[in-house]
């Protein structure tokens, strides 16, 4: 069942880009979490995606909130990713789409893995989902707007 606004984000754990352990609950605290599911790394959608979270992750780090992004794959391609785009944030290498599942992110025509961000607060509280394949501004624009409306 997929998660809505209101809801808790529910924990997990994950190994980034680097193959350091991420637990969300860790994460949780200090600052608010934008965590945007991607269908694939090297894709040209997902690398505009990334790339527009990249250029406006100043504005997503002044408004409290640090960015994640989650897809599967595995660590060497997360990585390269990574450094390809100099992305600033963590990927994180949800290989058997069990956070996905977790979060109830559906496929998209029942075949491509969805394209959904989550903004998540400090409390971990979910406080926003956009949800687009096609959109990929709307993900930045839309989770910037929330953030900077609770500020």
């Amino acid at each position: 069942m997929a998660l809505k606004v209101g809801d808790q984000a529910p924990d997990f754990d994950l190994k980034d880009q680097h193959g350091q352990d991420f637990n969300l609950n860790n994460a949780l605290g200090q600052q608010h979490l934008v965590l945007f599911f991607y269908p694939k790394a090297h894709t040209p959608g997902c690398t505009k995606e990334a790339c527009a979270f990249r250029d406006s992750y100043e504005i997503f780090k002044d408004a409290g909130a640090d960015v994640i992004g989650i897809s599967a794959g595995n660590q060497t391609s997360h990585h390269r990713f990574g450094e390809k785009h100099r992305l600033p944030f963590t990927l994180l290498n949800d290989k058997n789409n069990k956070v996905r599942k977790l979060f109830g992110v559906k496929k998209t025509l029942g075949i491509l893995p969805g394209r959904v961000t989550y903004v998540i607060n400090k409390k971990g509280t979910i406080i926003h989902i956009f949800d687009s394949q096609l959109n990929f501004s709307g993900h930045i624009d839309k989770a910037l707007e929330v953030l900077q409306e609770s500020i």
